[in-house]
């Protein structure tokens, strides 16, 4: 008989399960794997897309045409209003004051009355010493006709030569005790006349320090008035050192310009002639100090007033100047853009001579009619599309701040795609007007 196997069990469907689920999650990864390639792909083509449109798009500029002009050049430097002359009104005898015959803030003339002492002491003495005088010369005839007398005898040698002699020194201690007389009626007379005090200078009379009825004296610390010489006037302003060479050597051609104006710069106050250059410089601050003399008919300038003072120290005829906020600095120099005629702009390296307020001096690099931008750099590259659009020309710089030369091109600070984008020399103009500041751009820029 025959033995049968045992039955076999079925397969489990356990391993069928796990195939299964990893076909799915397989599935499901390729799925989203081609998803995110897609969107992907989407991402680029719209960025690429929106750069192309970003570059097609006109970036709107203020711009001014560079032009040819006679440029003054400027010094500017900060000073204060000081009188020519300050006098202390003391009187010059002791006496009780009668009568003020100026008013407090009033101008006064050389010569004008101020105080009237009581003059009766002074006109006391002087009456004494002409009497004295009267006296004495009454005893210097007598003792003249002696000596005549004794002349005749002395001749004749009825009298003793020593005799003579003596009458003769008795005549010359008489002339000089009339002469010393005639002294003290003079000083007497000046007494009464110091009695009355009057101005010495043309100027303008301060607060009064004594009322009528008090007595003063030469010695009193306060005086009675102080006046101030107010046409002309004098304004003290210093400058940088380094500006010495120039000054002098303007200064060395015929008398400077001098202008003032209020602390603001927005007013000018008067125009005077420079007078004065200081022999030293100050080694503290490196500065020079000049002296300059205004005519002061309105009494517009003022002692002590803070004042800017400029002086004009040459014309330079027939330069190219462009804005200044045009000129740009980067990695190559300095630099502005310049607006071709397809409304795209170019990169000009540029020499910059001088700046002088709005205006700066360009010896090379733009020519008379080239349109320059002076807003809006900041959003430009070379070959950049534009949309330009005028900007009016800021005036003559005869107002503007002391010529100031532009320095070595810096260096600009990468972006955030790790290229040197150019940064501005110098903000707008108007922007400076708004602050009330001016930054001075430097001297000398070579273009690297």
């Amino acid at each position: 008989m025959a033995e049968t196997s045992p039955e076999q069990p079925p397969p489990s469907p356990a391993p069928r399960r796990v195939r299964r689920w990893w076909i799915l999650l397989g599935i499901a990864l390729v799925a989203v794997l081609g998803v995110f390639l897609l969107r992907r792909g989407k991402g680029s083509a719209g960025q690429q897309a929106g750069g192309q449109g970003a570059q097609a798009r006109a970036v709107p500029v203020g711009v001014s045409a560079a032009e040819k002009r006679d440029v003054p050049i400027w010094v500017e430097g900060l000073g204060n209003v000081t009188s020519l002359a300050t006098v202390t009104i003391r009187p010059r005898v002791s006496g009780q004051i009668l009568s003020v015959a100026f008013q407090e803030g009033g101008r006064v003339r050389t010569g004008d009355l101020l105080v009237q002492l009581d003059p009766r002491p002074f006109k006391i003495a002087l009456e004494q010493a002409e009497a004295t005088t009267a006296r004495d010369a009454a005893t210097l005839k007598n003792a003249q006709r002696d000596l005549a007398r004794y002349k005749d005898l002395s001749a004749q040698k009825l009298i003793a030569q020593q005799q003579y002699d003596q009458q003769l020194a008795t005549v010359d201690q008489a002339r000089a005790t009339v002469a010393l007389d005639q002294a003290a009626v003079d000083n007497a007379r000046l007494n009464l006349q110091f009695s009355s005090v009057t101005s010495p200078i043309d100027g303008i009379a301060g607060v009064r320090q004594v009322d009528v009825g008090n007595l003063v004296s030469p010695t009193d610390a306060n005086g009675i008035v102080v006046l101030t010489q107010m046409d002309p006037i004098a304004v003290l302003f210093t400058l940088p050192q380094d500006d010495l060479p120039r000054v002098a050597e303007a200064s060395s051609k015929g008398p400077l310009t001098v202008e003032a104006w209020d602390r603001g710069g927005l007013t000018k106050l008067g125009t005077g002639k420079l007078t004065v250059i200081d022999n030293q410089v100050n080694a503290g601050t490196a500065t020079i100090r000049l002296k300059a003399e205004f005519p002061n008919p309105d009494l517009r300038l003022w002692p002590s007033l803070f004042v800017k003072a400029r002086m004009q120290l040459q014309t330079r005829e027939g330069v190219v100047v462009v804005p200044t906020p045009a000129i740009q600095r980067g990695p190559n120099g300095v630099f502005v853009y310049v607006v071709n005629p397809d409304s795209t702009v170019a990169v000009r390296n540029v020499q910059v001579d001088t700046i002088q307020g709005p205006l700066a001096i360009v010896t090379q690099g733009v020519q008379p009619g080239d349109r320059v931008v002076v807003d809006g750099q900041n959003q430009l590259r070379a070959g950049a599309k534009v949309d330009p659009r005028p900007v009016a020309p800021q005036g003559a710089p005869t107002e503007q701040q002391r010529p100031v030369v532009p320095p070595q091109a810096e260096r600009a600070q990468p972006d955030a795609h790790g290229q040197r984008a150019p940064q501005p020399l110098q903000a707008p103009q108007r922007r400076q007007a708004r602050q009330g500041q001016e930054q001075a751009p430097p001297r000398e820029a070579s273009v690297q």
